[in-house]
């Protein structure tokens, strides 16, 4: 297979980025990443900034990074090695150091003044994936769409990944052909690791995107809908249970409310949609409360399992559900209101009632002095946070976290960079 630049690139969305990062490992992935990018760069006037994470976890990885500097110098564009350092978990140290890969990578980015990260992963990556997503069956259902072609990190830098269609065989095929050699990482061999026993199992599955796709605009056009009613209190139209979507649209609702890092299950969403065709319901899900009452829902934080008193920290994540901001004013202890919500001579929306409204509120952030309740957090202070997309959002779940934030008062997300969004 001829690896063409122009195709792998051009859909790329450059026109107001003339720095792009690429993450570079020495690995075969990342290596013809960076050759087949440097191609098409130079043809385009884009500057190339290379990084590579030294996770300080074997012996070898700072002289593998000193190796990709000193390609990266006979190629004539910059590189800069990053160091994930501090004490590394005892357990859980995959995730620990994905986690640290993207923040350094965000970092390095920001500082090479671009909002793009390239990654290598190749079709091989993705099968692996769609085969050990499907094997967990990972959020309720909705792994199967494997890896997208651009993941959003922390609301500010995207990280795309244009070689998802072309298979490690070719990359390697395309860098032997020009005598460009690559380093072998030995934790690609380790059986320790899941990827790894997935790829020795010949176990693949290829991630089709399709469906979630379907689902999502779907359920954008119904989270469109969502009314913010007061402060921790939405609103949704009963008729909205039987619109295509429903279920997948309820799923995020209850994870946003409920603050959780994951959709709940697939299947006690669906139950729940199903039973909210009666007029009258009171249910939890997901740490959230839905109450249908005639031709209302309204979807609020239950108040078990809040979080207990904090001292106010700037850009800390409340409950999952805000960011703390600084703001001139929040000093104190952090808790929720709970029986406090009393004191909020707060309106009470049409179709709605006060012990609803106090209900949502109980559940609300608010600054105490000791044990003393001095006033609810204000907007400027807390911002709301998605809870399954605050770190990662997928391009391919762009819609309907786009939908609800415009309900939330957020600020709209950078578009996705790729130009054809059909796949994502």
């Amino acid at each position: 297979m001829r690896l063409d630049p122009e195709r792998l690139f051009a859909p790329l969305d450059l026109s107001a980025r003339r720095t792009v990062l690429v993450a570079v490992s020495g690995g075969s992935d990342s290596t013809a990443l960076l050759h087949l990018f440097i191609s098409f760069a130079e043809r385009h006037g884009i500057r190339v900034v290379a990084a590579t994470i030294d996770h300080s976890l074997r012996a070898a990885s700072a002289n593998e990074a000193r190796q990709v500097a000193a390609l990266c110098a006979t190629l004539g564009i910059e590189h800069v090695t990053l160091r994930w350092s501090g004490e590394k978990p005892s357990t859980g140290i995959q995730a620990a150091a994905r986690l640290a890969r993207y923040r350094l990578l965000a970092e390095a980015a920001k500082e090479a003044g671009t909002d793009l990260v390239l990654l290598g992963h190749t079709e091989d990556d993705q099968c692996e994936t769609g085969a050990m997503r499907r094997a967990r069956a990972s959020e309720g259902g909705r792994g199967d769409a494997g890896m997208a072609r651009a993941t959003l990190y922390d609301e500010r830098t995207w990280f795309a990944r244009p070689l998802l269609d072309v298979s490690r065989r070719d990359l390697r095929a395309y860098l032997t052909g020009r005598h460009i050699g690559w380093i072998d990482d030995p934790s690609n061999r380790d059986p320790s690791y899941e990827r790894v026993r997935v790829r020795d199992s010949g176990a693949t599955a290829q991630a089709d995107a399709t469906s979630r796709l379907t689902e999502n605009a779907q359920a954008a056009i119904l989270l469109a809908s969502v009314e913010q009613a007061s402060p921790g209190l939405l609103r949704l139209d009963a008729s909205m249970v039987t619109a295509p979507g429903a279920a997948t649209a309820f799923r995020v609702i209850l994870a946003v409310i409920g603050g959780t890092d994951h959709l709940p299950d697939r299947a006690r969403g669906e139950a729940l949609v199903a039973r909210l065709s009666a007029p009258r319901l009171r249910a939890t899900l997901s740490r959230a409360v839905v109450d249908r009452r005639g031709g209302s829902i309204w979807l609020y934080r239950e108040r078990r399992s809040l979080p207990p008193p904090m001292p106010f920290s700037t850009d800390a994540i409340w409950d999952g559900r805000y960011r703390l901001i600084d703001a001139p004013g929040a000093d104190g202890t952090l808790a929720p209101l709970r029986e406090n919500a009393g004191e909020i001579d707060a309106p009470i929306p049409e179709r709605a009632s006060q012990a609803l409204v106090r209900a949502a509120l109980a559940a609300e952030p608010a600054l105490y002095q000791g044990t003393s309740f001095v006033r609810p957090l204000w907007r400027d202070e807390a911002r709301p946070v998605l809870g399954p997309w605050r770190l990662f959002l997928p391009a391919f779940d762009l819609a309907p976290a786009a939908a609800l934030r415009r309900v939330l008062g957020l600020p709209d997300l950078p578009p996705s960079p790729w130009r054809d969004h059909i796949r994502e």
